[in-house]
């Protein structure tokens, strides 16, 4: 049995994917006749007329409106534990995470995701699992022989 091989050149959209052009002002039967899809009254109707990009017909448009809006926040946030490596040094184990630190009670259980930030100095081996390292904190790990995994 033989394998069917697709090259670039066997690239083309789906069926139903494109649509032929839409041929305007070809008389009544085509569907597109009299006014050529353009409305009967109106800016829009009239040639060599053309809207902005945005414009909401008079209405304060989005990209106005949202300044006002302060920004936006995620609807769910990741919510983060910080923890230093000064903290870290004083710990016993040789593997440290997240689920660790919960169950020492070092931080909360709503903790989603842990921070290693590099205040303080770090003098044995270990290796840490976190989501995020400051850069001078990845520096003092590895710099003490330990290891970081981002997770």
């Amino acid at each position: 049995m033989e394998s069917t091989k697709f090259t670039l050149d066997d690239l083309r959209p789906a069926d139903g994917a494109t649509r032929g052009k839409k041929r305007v002002g070809r008389g009544r039967s085509s569907g597109h006749g009299k006014t050529c899809t353009r409305g009967h009254n109106g800016e829009g109707q009239r040639s060599g007329q053309s809207k902005k990009r945005g414009f909401e017909g008079g209405q304060m448009p989005g990209y106005r409106k949202f300044p006002k809006l302060k920004g936006f926040s995620p609807v769910r946030p990741i919510i983060y534990a910080e923890i230093n490596v000064s903290r870290l040094n004083e710990m016993t184990e040789d593997v440290i995470d997240l689920d660790l630190l919960k169950s020492k009670g070092l931080i909360s259980k709503k903790h989603e995701g842990l921070r290693v930030l590099g205040n303080g100095e770090i003098s044995r081996t270990i290796t840490v699992k976190a989501r995020h390292f400051s850069s001078s904190a990845k520096q003092k790990i590895e710099a003490s022989g330990g290891k970081v995994e981002v997770v």
